[in-house]
């Protein structure tokens, strides 16, 4: 047991000798990640040695290495001569030697090179040196070019220490583990209030003990054959991110939990054939309550062993980087679980170990437990967490979940309208803030290419500043606007009376704040897992016996064509990034509900039909959703700089607008098409349609299928005036145009 400099007792667990074997001497050593290394073939060290000699020397180097006494008596030769000229002395009976005078410094050297001539058949030594007294502290050294190449092409010498070490199977033979692989390990504490156990908290594998009763951690240390080997570095990260969001647990058709290896073989190639770049991982910490869909942490360290084993979740990753895709995980830091028995609750007995005493540690709304930020072992916890993911699991970036509830004691249950004094106040927490700030230092200095998202409702000013410049030094933030917007439309308002400077207004403002880094989304996880219901669920009239409804507003093509319309609006004028939830995008039309005692711990609503990517309706969704990822993917759209707005008419029920070089037309009017809809323009040109969200393959009527593919601008009638492009915009539906052709038709005049 050791104290280290920061305060932590460590405990060195020595493995143990096997029966018979001895102590080996100092130069043995162990290569613990190979099963077999060089020593194991026990060379000859006197062999060894020499081997390494005539490698490296030339004939004649080596004669000082033969016999180290040589070396001594040529110095002493060559600085006092080898004729000493000794002269003994008698005084008081004791003998003296006496030298004669030393020749200067020049003498005894034009002695030694003569002296080196003789013995070197006429050659001098590769190395001269040239005093012309001028300066005693300057020399002239001149070489040999042709030993100077000669040298500077040698090759080291043979490492002969790597012959001596013996791989992982010699040490098995020898030694017995202090603690083996898949060993159960518990910290047992002794307090003033009697004895404790607890998983540790560094633990970075937790299962449940075979009674169930309790979890404890797991030693993961196993064979070599059985180690995860990466093969693929992480993707070059993309000039625009489309993020498919995704729960491993919930990624199977079958009512079960579904596995590291299952989402690795079947959903991974299902997202990069989709067009996405990026995965996004929910609940992969460890948490002992599976119905908190991964936000209440118990083990910070630890992947969920309900998915598989460590080694499981980095083949997951590697395999992610083969296929292109960047993987970012949504890391729970604003609060951790209560749970006293499996987690970090009363870690030592005491109430403040990892968190704050009284009522402000403990969230005003999820009966989690609030982090003290400003105490240095619980912020080199943290951090420590951070670096652990990237560098274990090479992950590559993280969302971090509920920023919200870190900057304020508040936890964000109050109202904001005081501008600035709301981030400005008491309510602040400051140790938070300082803490968002290192995290984000110290992960873009651990790769700089790293990707840091805060969800973070209030929009605290500076979340995506540079941390030079007073900001947090996040690269996105999550914008929620835009979800909670459609979902307030499509529920309570009918079609006919949407807004469309409201839709307009709010998707341009995500957009705009924050240096236009937001992350957008038309819903997430939280609309279909929360208690809540996804846009297809509602548009469709889906009910939870699994059926189409007939009553009701809703129609299947209503709810084709407003989907669709929905996600291109919201990627191409909403923001920065873009992410969509998975099933989200075929329309999976059920509610997900994880085991709870109220549905009896069934897993039935805990999954996703991914069968029906091959019926009707939502194949088609998939298919224009494909289409999407790819023109966003050959233009870029989500890198342009904001759209600017050129037409929103809330009698007409038109939005139109521009981003980068395409045009955008959207007409959310439920019952009234437009043969020719006339936009003014700057540019004068041929526009190319290149996606139209009403053709039959995505579900349509394919009522502009008999329409050009091309569109020409009509003339002005002077130059310099504004020129008009006339559109045919079918109801409920949207397309997109891209400027092919420019030209000035007064140039011929």
């Amino acid at each position: 047991m050791g104290h280290d400099d920061h305060g932590y007792w460590r405990i060195v667990v020595e493995d143990k000798l096997r029966e018979g074997e001895v102590e080996g001497d100092y130069f043995e050593e162990f290569n613990y990640l190979q099963n077999f290394d060089k020593g194991d073939e026990n060379p000859d060290l006197d062999a060894l040695f020499k081997k390494m000699d005539d490698e490296y020397w030339e004939p004649g180097e080596d004669e000082y290495l033969k016999d180290p006494n040589v070396f001594a008596e040529e110095l002493y030769n060559s600085i006092f001569g080898s004729d000493r000229g000794l002269i003994r002395q008698k005084e008081d009976g004791v003998e003296d030697e006496c030298l004669d005078d030393i020749p200067d410094a020049q003498t005894r050297y034009e002695a030694w090179k003569a002296c080196q001539k003789d013995k070197n058949d006429g050659k001098l030594p590769p190395i001269d040196i040239i005093d012309d007294g001028s300066d005693p502290d300057h020399l002239t050294f001149v070489d040999d070019p042709v030993w100077r190449k000669r040298v500077l092409e040698k090759k080291p010498p043979l490492k002969y220490w790597e012959y001596l070490i013996k791989g992982r199977k010699a040490w098995e033979r020898k030694y017995s583990p202090g603690i083996p692989h898949q060993g159960r390990v518990r910290v047992y504490f002794h307090t003033p209030e009697g004895p404790l156990e607890r998983v540790p908290a560094w633990a970075t594998y937790v299962l449940p003990d075979p009674d169930k009763s309790r979890m404890s951690a797991i030693f993961w240390d196993p064979p070599i054959e059985e180690l995860h080997v990466w093969r693929n570095a992480s993707p070059v990260v993309s000039r625009s991110l489309r993020i498919y969001e995704c729960h491993v647990g919930i990624s199977g058709k079958e009512p079960k939990i579904a596995s590291f290896n299952e989402f690795t073989s079947k959903i991974l190639p299902y997202i990069k054939k989709a067009g996405y770049n990026a995965v996004q991982l929910i609940g992969i910490q460890e948490h002992a309550d599976y119905s908190s869909v991964g936000y209440k942490v118990t083990n910070m360290f630890a992947v969920s062993s309900r998915f598989g084993t460590p080694e499981d979740f980095k083949r997951l990753v590697d395999n992610a980087h083969g296929l292109g895709l960047l993987v970012i995980m949504d890391v729970v830091q604003s609060h951790a679980a209560s749970d006293e028995m499996n987690g970090l609750a009363k870690f030592d007995g005491a109430n403040d170990c990892y968190f704050h005493r009284g009522k402000r540690g403990h969230h005003k709304g999820w009966h989690t437990r609030m982090f003290k930020y400003g105490e240095y072992e619980v912020i080199r916890f943290l951090l420590s967490n951070l670096k652990w993911w990237v560098e274990e699991y090479h992950v590559d970036g993280f969302q971090f979940h509920s920023v919200t509830s870190m900057l304020y004691t508040h936890n964000g249950f109050a109202e904001f309208h005081e501008g600035l004094d709301d981030y400005c106040n008491q309510y602040v927490d400051r140790d938070a803030l300082l803490y968002l700030i290192l995290a984000n230092e110290m992960l873009h200095q651990l790769k700089p290419e790293i990707i840091t998202i805060a969800e973070d409702v209030t929009l605290y000013p500076g979340l995506c500043e540079p941390i030079d410049q007073g900001g947090l030094g996040f690269d996105y933030y999550v914008s929620i606007s835009p979800s909670v917007m459609w979902l307030e439309l499509i529920e309570n308002v009918a079609d006919d009376s949407w807004s469309m400077n409201q839709i307009a207004e709010t998707l341009s403002l995500s957009c705009s704040q924050h240096k236009g880094k937001g992350l957008v989304y038309a819903e997430n996880h939280g609309q279909s897992i929360a208690g809540g219901k996804s846009l297809a669920e509602v548009l469709f009239n889906y009910n939870h016996h699994n059926e189409y409804s007939s009553s009701g507003p809703s129609s299947i093509r209503r709810g084709l064509s407003l989907l669709k319309m929905i996600r291109l609006i919201t990627l191409s004028l909403g923001g920065s990034a873009y992410l969509n939830f998975m099933g989200n995008e075929f329309g999976h039309p059920e509610y997900v509900e994880f085991p709870k005692s109220r549905n009896q711990y069934s897993l039935e609503h805990a999954v996703r039909r991914w069968d029906l990517l091959d019926s009707g309706q939502h194949s088609q969704l998939a298919a224009f959703d494909m289409d999407l990822m790819s023109l966003e993917e050959e233009n870029s759209i989500l890198k342009c700089p904001p759209a600017t707005i050129m037409l929103t008419d809330d009698t007409s029920k038109v939005i139109v607008y521009k981003r980068g070089n395409l045009l955008y037309a959207f007409n959310f009017n439920p019952r009234k098409s437009f043969d020719k809809f006339s936009i003014q323009l700057n540019e004068t040109g041929e526009y190319k349609i290149l996606l139209d969200s009403d053709e039959l393959a995505y579900g349509g009527l394919g009522r502009r299928s008999s329409e050009a593919k091309s569109i020409l601008t009509m003339p002005a009638r002077s130059k310099g005036s504004l020129h008009n492009l006339v559109l045919a915009m079918p109801s409920q539906s949207a397309q997109v145009y891209k400027l092919s052709r420019i030209w000035d038709p007064f140039e011929s005049l």
